[in-house]
């Protein structure tokens, strides 16, 4: 990576005079690499990638300003995203990560519920993002039932007919998606921002012990998805779910819908790193059918 041109891009582009030679390594998840650079008297965080990962990064910034814009939880501060001849970018507010406060938890969960009670008209979002690498599409839809059957299942199962998973797989999504109306029948939720990848590894606690969250893929949707999100990898703490509740009840069906909501991720993970993903997305099809 040629640091003097990504150094001169940021000063020209954003005004902002980083040092290069300051920026530590980071962790950041397994897509991007990640750094830590100080400058003007602060530090920074700075995603950095490929140069096609210039939409991925407009997508993210896109995301975290609409997050922000609502104030019902801290998001990392956007100062602006670019790209120069060999790689694109993403700075950041950088935000101290502390141990997870007491109460920070239930902070969340009641933050959440906040934010989820920001609306759209439809389904959707102003532009197509990512869900970790693969392509999000957003484009608005009615209702829910068309925007999940088809921005989210029929998406991802298109996705993996092309990597070469048919068969039972593609069997089982038709059938679910002739289906989907049934399944939700009744259930005519309101457009809710979301962010639309919420996994134990997207959410911290800053130096004060508020909740942040971050690395979203931000639409207006369902606001159970977010929810069922948070139970995939292991689930928050029970005090998460009360605090939600205490500031916007679920309706009746919630538990039943987590699968169906879940299954996008798992299709998603089947479409990255194939494996167990796979089986796991049949079982719950057929949970799901059944």
């Amino acid at each position: 990576m040629d640091w003097a041109s990504l150094i001169e891009d940021i000063r020209t582009r954003h005004g902002l005079k980083l040092d290069g030679s300051s920026a530590t390594g980071v962790a950041g998840g397994c897509i991007n690499r990640c750094w830590s650079v100080a400058g003007e008297g602060a530090r920074w965080f700075l995603k950095v990638n490929r140069r096609e990962s210039a939409a991925m990064f407009a997508a993210e910034a896109l995301g975290l300003a609409a997050l922000g814009k609502s104030r019902a939880i801290r998001v990392p501060r956007v100062v602006g995203e670019g790209q120069t001849e060999d790689c694109a970018y993403l700075l950041l507010e950088w935000i101290p990560l502390a141990s997870a406060a007491r109460g920070a938890s239930a902070a969340l969960g009641a933050g959440l519920a906040a934010l989820h009670r920001e609306k759209a008209e439809r389904f959707g979002f102003d532009a197509d993002n990512f869900i970790g690498s693969t392509p999000q599409p957003n484009g608005w839809r009615e209702t829910w039932a068309d925007f999940f059957g088809e921005q989210r299942l029929a998406y991802q199962l298109r996705l993996a007919a092309r990597n070469g998973y048919g068969g039972l797989l593609q069997e089982l999504g038709m059938q679910l998606r002739q289906r989907l109306d049934a399944l939700l029948a009744g259930h005519e939720p309101a457009p809710s921002l979301l962010h639309g990848d919420l996994w134990g590894g997207n959410w911290g606690c800053d130096d004060h012990g508020k909740p942040v969250i971050f690395d979203p893929a931000v639409y207006f949707g369902d606001r159970e998805s977010d929810l069922a999100m948070t139970r995939l990898f292991g689930g928050f703490g029970a005090d998460f779910y009360v605090a939600y509740e205490e500031v916007w009840p679920l309706p009746s069906g919630a538990c039943e819908r987590v699968d169906l909501y879940n299954l996008y991720h798992v299709l998603n993970h089947a479409n990255l790193f194939g494996g167990s993903y796979l089986d796991q997305a049949v079982s719950m099809m057929r949970r799901l059918l059944r």
